[in-house]
């Protein structure tokens, strides 16, 4: 689990989180995150130099025990190809 909060009480938790992982494979990629409340969803913007790169990881990702592995997953694939 990423975090137990919902909605925008969620994603000071979720940023660190996804800034930990950023660091720790390129530190120049600038993360951030916010919350979608129309779709549920909460959207990570990685930006390196001039490419940004947005994707949305679901509450129901970020929320259960069993799926942290696949959000960090998901997330460093993404931290891999800004910064190819």
């Amino acid at each position: 689990m990423v975090t137990d909060k919902q909605g925008k009480e969620a994603v000071s938790e979720i940023e660190r989180w996804a800034k930990q992982i950023s660091m720790a494979i390129d530190g120049k990629v600038q993360t951030s995150v916010y919350y979608d409340g129309d779709s549920s969803t909460y959207v990570l913007r990685l930006a390196k130099e001039i490419r940004i790169l947005l994707f949305r990881l679901s509450e129901a990702q970020v929320q259960t025990p069993e799926r942290k592995d696949e959000c960090e997953k998901i997330l460093k694939g993404k931290i891999k190809n800004i910064s190819n």
